[in-house]
């Protein structure tokens, strides 16, 4: 279909042909986008729908909606298809990987600073899963092709600990125990500024940050979202804590400490102080990982020692 073109078609005609984009018209009402959408579109996933409303490549009388925006009859609705990209696998890479634990369903590692950990549209080889099909072949074939293996996720500039399934029925365990919270985490973090309170918990719904489609941020009706923090120690111009994470949405930790005014130092997407950033990426670090293991249910717990630019820059603050 030629840009700007505009069809009008029955639903029930949709898919006689291929589309770059098209209009449907209502002729009854609807009450959810998103659902009318998924029964319309027969071979499309509800949640793939939900994705393109929030890319904005779905349009109801010309304007950007949610996927909970009511439908009404005469109502236009405009969906343009993005355009089918290549599905994302990962290639087996040597690398050093500084593995804590082993047996034969998992395997418990430490991540360094800058390290992805999966391939993505950005990053599609170096990460870390690059580096375990190397090191564990059969781990090809355990969860999705893109990331085998991996049940859990810390960012790219965060070091720490993290659990990868050896086989499929430990990546179902464990991505169950981590769904209902049993698995227990806990990072060390250097925040700007002198936090007073001894500890306390960050309780406040993370979602998406509608200013920057990359960042997330604390938003009225966002997931629930719970830090509970403890402060180590305090310097000069800033806090050494620990934080224990009761629930786990991306940056969570990043996240809620700049809410609270005391962002993580040297995080580049949210203490955008306009200083000069270090290589090393923001000043948090998973030392903890605590879980039941998959297969034998023993109570197992690991710890990594902080790396050593953390310890530089804590000897270059006075203690108060």
């Amino acid at each position: 279909m030629d840009e700007g073109q505009k069809e009008t078609l029955d639903t029930n005609a949709y898919n006689t042909q291929p589309l770059d984009q098209v209009t449907f018209e209502l002729t009854t009402d609807e009450e959810r986008l998103d659902t009318w959408l998924a029964d319309t579109l027969k071979e499309t996933s509800r949640s793939q729908i939900q994705k393109w409303i929030e890319k904005g490549l779905v349009t109801v009388n010309g304007n950007k909606v949610v996927n909970k925006t009511s439908l009404k009859k005469g109502d236009l609705v405009l969906v343009v298809f993005p355009k089918k990209e290549e599905p994302l696998n990962a290639n087996p890479e040597k690398m050093d990987l500084d593995i804590i634990y082993e047996d034969r369903d998992i395997i418990v590692l430490n991540k360094p600073s800058g390290m992805v950990v999966h391939p993505s549209i950005g990053h599609k080889s170096h990460t870390l899963v690059n580096g375990l099909l190397a090191y564990c072949e059969s781990l090809k074939d355990v969860g999705e092709s893109f990331r085998p293996g991996i049940v859990h996720r810390i960012d790219k500039d965060t070091s720490g600990l993290l659990v990868v399934a050896k086989n499929s029925k430990s990546h179902s365990v464990l991505a169950k125990e981590i769904a209902k919270h049993n698995v227990i985490r806990e990072y060390t973090a250097i925040v700007a500024g002198i936090i007073t309170e001894s500890s306390g918990t960050i309780n406040a719904p993370i979602g998406r940050d509608q200013k920057n489609r990359l960042k997330r941020a604390v938003v009225k009706g966002g997931k629930e979202a719970i830090t509970h923090f403890k402060v180590v120690e305090r310097f000069n111009t800033a806090t050494e804590v620990v934080c224990h994470l009761e629930t786990g949405r991306t940056h969570q930790i990043r996240v809620h400490f700049d809410y609270i005014k005391h962002p993580i130092l040297n995080d580049p997407m949210y203490n955008n102080d306009g200083k000069p950033k270090t290589e090393f990426g923001q000043y948090l670090h998973a030392g903890k990982l605590s879980f039941n293991h998959p297969i034998t249910k023993e109570k197992m717990t690991f710890t990594a020692p902080l790396p050593k630019e953390f310890a530089v820059l804590l000897n270059s603050f006075n203690k108060r």
